[in-house]
């Protein structure tokens, strides 16, 4: 597909940032045909360095909350303002997905980007530490990697030569992803469904000279890819439901 968007990030120094395969176009597609409105407050759930946080304020108009565990928000917040975008429009914060320090309703949309099957393999997780933070009638989208047929049982050794199983056991089917999120009892699910960017997103990835990077392309270069894809999955929050947190 083209990413008319995403063409504008794709410089050296911002393609520095992603931390796996281009979260950028990754978003763009994800976010083709969304329905959240401008000027949404919106969560970036696992918004690492903060590239995908300055593509939703730039690119869709959204209030966006920079959410990440493992990245400092100092920095981010120089990143940002880098970006031409003030501390209005954008906010870093230190937060861990499975205790998100957000007031309940907070959100008109949550977005994750390459980092959901990290915290969200749990079926409880939707209901018990996600929902609660978004308006009724809200909206969460998100892009997963995974495999375009789970193959847990018998891994192939393309994939070994990059991943061990522990890291692969990240990576799951869209049959997989249908079953966890369709067990949410406060969200219509919408979508899920295998993405097109895989080849193109891996290819800026393996681009990059970081130690991971370069470690990920002998699974691939091996024709580990035939095996890979990402998942895209929207849900919706149901109207005038109470907050569900399994207490």
């Amino acid at each position: 597909m083209n990413y008319p968007l995403s063409e504008k990030y794709m410089t050296a120094e911002l393609m520095a940032k992603i931390m796996g395969p281009n979260p950028i176009k990754l978003e763009e597609e994800l976010l083709t045909g969304h329905r959240i409105p401008r000027g949404a407050t919106v969560c970036d759930l696992g918004s690492g360095q903060g590239l995908t946080s300055v593509f939703l304020a730039k690119e869709y108009g959204f209030k966006v909350y920079a959410a990440d565990l493992w990245s400092d928000p100092e920095k981010n917040r120089r990143f940002f303002s880098d970006m031409g975008l003030n501390g209005g429009q954008i906010i870093p914060v230190k937060a861990d997905a499975e205790n998100l320090p957000f007031e309940k309703g907070f959100f008109d949309a949550v977005v994750s980007t390459d980092s959901y099957n990290y915290f969200g393999r749990d079926p409880e997780y939707l209901d018990n530490r996600l929902l609660p933070f978004l308006k009724n009638g809200g909206f969460i989208y998100i892009a997963v990697p995974g495999m375009k047929k789970d193959l847990h049982n018998h891994l192939p050794p393309e994939l070994l030569l990059s991943w061990t199983p522990e890291q692969l056991d990240y990576l799951h089917d869209v049959s997989y992803w249908k079953d966890i999120v369709g067990r949410c009892r406060n969200a219509d699910v919408l979508e899920v469904a295998e993405m097109e960017s895989n080849d193109e997103v891996w290819a800026d990835w393996l681009r990059q000279e970081n130690e991971y990077a370069v470690g990920d392309r002998r699974a691939m270069e091996a024709g580990g890819g035939k095996y890979l894809n990402f998942v895209k999955i929207v849900l919706r929050k149901k109207e005038n439901e109470h907050e569900n947190t399994g207490h």
